[in-house]
Parts: structure tokens; sequence; C-alpha cells
């Protein structure tokens, strides 16, 4: 019985000295492995791959060496690795979700915009026929007929009478030579009725009655709104003086608002068709009379004039239309509906579907906008599928996950540059690609220091700096992240 005690004592006390021996040398492993093995099990899962390079979903250009805390957002940097596929990667969404999500495909078609464009507007007074009554002559007013704004006139409706005392003189010089016998005296009084301001009705009244006038009846030379009247009985006149202001109504003016996307291949003389729930049925035959330089800031609408004939007098200004505006030409386009397009800032997106699930952002560039569909001028191909429904959610997908959208070819037309930032640092290490700064803040971007690697746009920047030196950077935003444009080296302050 002792025997056998002893015997599982022994035992149990070489266990534990196995144990203790096996840890000592996986801790001594561990120690003398250094850095290099801990950056290696870092940068390698399992599961998931290698690392390529860690960056911040909020900023997800900006690519880092190691892991740690980001610059920009107060949380820690997340790792993209190999099998992700980098920046041209794609978000994969299982067939079973991607319908409880109301995603739907729609394809890219070549074909005809829709040459014509649907419009509201509203009509408004013609402002090109417009009378303006004034007096000829000082004078008095002695009456005021019952006229205010907005009352309709019709041509000759009598407004004021008025006695220009000036008038009255020389109608009885005209009268006095009318008897003498002297044609050329005659004539001479009669062109001083004109000159003194006598309008023509009232010099042929004077000569068929042969009595002064000393009232003149102020009328409406044409049909129209009485849209001012500054007259009052009593009031003294000056020569010049507005008595009275009419606007016409033998043609009224349609203004349409037309969305800026949608104003392109308008131009003035193409016919529009104008629709007036005050007249239904009835369908209005107009042209366009000019499309106005300045647009509605709010609206982000243009506007263009449309003249209408208004010979019966029944199309009253502030009645709305409903309007169809025929463009000048049709054009053969690649197009994807309109509500596929992602507009941001600075581009436009797309969710281009791969296939089995995959989604990935496109840059696209885009042209006309017609009957909800939008014109592919670049990035796309005809065949090709993109989502029309649930785009936003797989966008916001793509972000947190750091994949950026593919770009599109540069055109001929200059992009703006980005901002210069700059900041101080040592160099670290540097060759003809990179290099590697313990740099301050980059005041600009709210970027604070640490050290990292940046590209170097030249590799001459690289020439005549060496490590340790102390240099100014200046860096500009890309796609791909920050890129050095400028490597200049401090001079040392004794």
């Amino acid at each position: 019985m002792t025997a056998r005690i002893l015997k599982g004592a022994l035992l149990t006390g070489l266990a534990i000295a196995i144990g203790a021996a096996g840890g000592y040398w996986f801790a001594l492993s561990d120690r003398n492995a250094g850095p290099s093995s801990v950056n290696t099990r870092a940068a390698v899962t399992p599961d998931k791959g290698e690392v390529l390079y860690w960056y911040d979903p909020m900023y997800p250009q900006q690519k880092f060496d190691q892991p740690g805390k980001s610059p920009f957002m107060d949380m820690q940097l997340v790792p993209r690795y190999a099998d992700e596929g980098g920046d041209s990667a794609a978000v994969t969404i299982d067939s079973s979700i991607t319908q409880n999500l109301g995603m739907r495909l729609a394809p890219v078609t070549r074909g005809t915009l829709s040459n014509s464009l649907e419009a509201v507007g509203n009509l408004t007074f013609n402002s090109r026929d417009i009378a303006v009554v004034q007096a000829r002559s000082g004078g008095f007013v002695e009456r005021v007929y019952a006229r205010a704004p907005e009352d309709l006139l019709a041509a000759g409706a009598p407004l004021a009478d008025l006695l220009v005392p000036e008038w009255v003189s020389v109608q009885e010089d005209y009268l006095a030579l009318r008897d003498a016998g002297a044609p050329e005296l005659l004539a001479a009084a009669r062109q001083r009725l004109r000159l003194a301001g006598m309008p023509a009705e009232l010099i042929a009244r004077l000569e068929r009655s042969a009595k002064v006038q000393s009232l003149w009846t102020v009328t409406s030379p044409i049909t129209g709104v009485l849209q001012e009247l500054s007259v009052r009985e009593g009031m003294t006149l000056a020569a010049g003086q507005t008595l009275a202001t009419i606007n016409g109504l033998r043609s009224v003016w349609l203004d349409v608002a037309v969305p800026e996307a949608e104003a392109l291949g308008l131009q003035p003389g193409q016919m529009v068709e104008a629709r007036l729930p005050a007249f239904p049925g009835e369908v209005l035959q107009g042209s366009i009379d000019a499309i106005l330089p300045e647009a509605n800031l709010d609206s982000r609408t243009l506007r263009v004039r449309v003249e209408l004939a208004n010979p019966e007098g029944r199309l009253r200004p502030g009645l709305t239309a409903q309007v169809r505006l025929t463009r000048a030409t049709e054009q053969n386009a690649l197009f994807v509906p309109s509500e596929a397009v992602i507009r941001s800032g600075r581009r436009a997106l797309v969710m281009l579907a791969d296939g089995k699930g995959r989604y990935r952002p496109l840059e696209v560039r885009l042209g006309a906008e017609a009957g909800g569909k939008t014109q592919i001028l670049q990035g796309l191909e005809e065949g090709q599928q993109v989502v029309a429904s649930g785009q936003f959610l797989l966008d916001s997908e793509a972000s947190l996950r750091g994949i950026l959208a593919q770009g599109i070819e540069a055109t001929s037309t200059p992009a703006v540059q980005p901002a210069l930032h700059e900041a101080e640092g040592q160099v670290m290490d540097i060759d003809n690609s990179s290099v590697t700064l313990a740099h301050g803040p980059f005041k600009t971007l709210g970027m604070p220091g640490m050290t990292m690697r940046f590209p170097l746009a030249d590799p001459a920047l690289a020439t005549g700096i060496q490590v340790g030196e102390q240099v100014r950077i200046g860096v500009r935003e890309t796609d791909s992240g920050l890129l050095v444009e400028r490597l200049d080296k401090l001079e040392v302050q004794p």
C-alpha cells in the first residue's frame, strides 16, 4: 500500500517537471523569435490570408503599413486581406439576402433618348406689349374715371379729363387765322398745335367744330389690363408725367421651368404644346421665344419663355400649364435608369453587378437625362447590369470595407487640382519610390503627427535627401492616398 502511494507521487512530480520545462521552452522560443515573427503572425491568418495594408473605413483611400489607431477618427485601423481583392474588390451579397433588401437590377441598354420633355409652367404678361400714357404738356386733372389697377380695359376706354392751358391759346390763334385767307399762316398755326402736344384726334375735332377744345380726355391706346393709374382729381401735371400703364393681352408668355440636367437640345423656335387645366381637352401651340440666361439656384431649373397668341383674350396671367417641349434632335445613346446613378459632390457612381452576388462601385461620366433615363458617356458597356434599387446600401457597405470605386480615364477637360498640404518632419527611410517620415501635424488635413510611409510622385524628389535629415514635405490627396509632390531639406540652425 505504501509502495503504491509512493509510486503515484513520483509520477505526479515527473509530470509537473515536464510541464514546467515545456512551458519554459515555449516562453524562451517566443522571446527569441523577435519582432519579425510577431509581424508575420499579424500579417497572415489561417482564415483570411495575408494582410495587404491597414485602413480607416471613414478614409479608405489612405493606406498604412502597420496596425494602430487611425489619425483621422477615434478608432483602430482595419486590415485589408489579400483574398478580399484590394481596391477593385466587390461586395458579395447572398442571393437570399438580395431579395430581402429589395435590390433590383437594370441592364445598360443602347437606344434613343426621348426627344420630348414634360415640364410645368405658368402664364405671365408679355412685357413687350406695354402702353405708357403720359401728359403731353403741363396742365390740371379735371376728372378721373372709375378705374383701378387690374381693370380690364378696351381700346379707347376713358381714363381722365385734363385741362391744358397752353393748348387753349394756340387753338384760339388757329381759329383766328382760319378766316383770314392766308393758307401759309394757317398751316403754321396747325403746326403749332402739333408741336404743343395736341393729339391728332383733338386737332380734327377742333377743325370740325371750330370751337376751342378746353378738355382732353385721355384714353387707353390698347386693349389690356390697367397696371398703374397715377392721377387724381385736382392734380397738377408736368409735361411727360406718366398717367397710366396698360399691359396688352394680344399675346401672353408661358414661363416653363426646365430642369438644368434636361435642358440640352432646346433651342429658340422649337415647337411647344401646352395644356391648361382651365381649358380641358384643348392643346395650345406655340414656340420657344427665348431660353433665359439666369437659372434658378433653389430649384436648379432654367426658364424657357414661350409666346402664345391670345386673340380672344381668355388666356390670363397666373394660369398654370402642363408643357411638352420637343428637342432639336434624337440621340442614339447608351443609358441606364436615372435612379441607378449615385451622385456625389465630385463624381457619379453606379453599382455594377459582376454576377454570383458580387457588386462593385464604378465611376461613370453622365450625359443628357430624359424620361427617367440618363445617358452614359463613359464607364459602362452595353449589356452590363447595374443596381437600380438598393444601391445606396451597397455603396455604404463598400465604403465601410474600404472598397474604392474604379475610376475612368481623364478627358481633355482639366481637373481641379487638389490642395497641397505641408508639414515638417525627420526622414526615417528613403528610396526612389517612397519616404518614411516622423512628421508633425498636417494642419490643413486635420492629421496629427505620426510616423508613416508616403509614395513619391517623382523619384527625383529623393535626390540629396539622407536618413536623419529634417525636411519640409508637401502632399496632395489622390484616390490611392497621400502623394508626396514636394520634399525640401531644412537648414539646421546653429
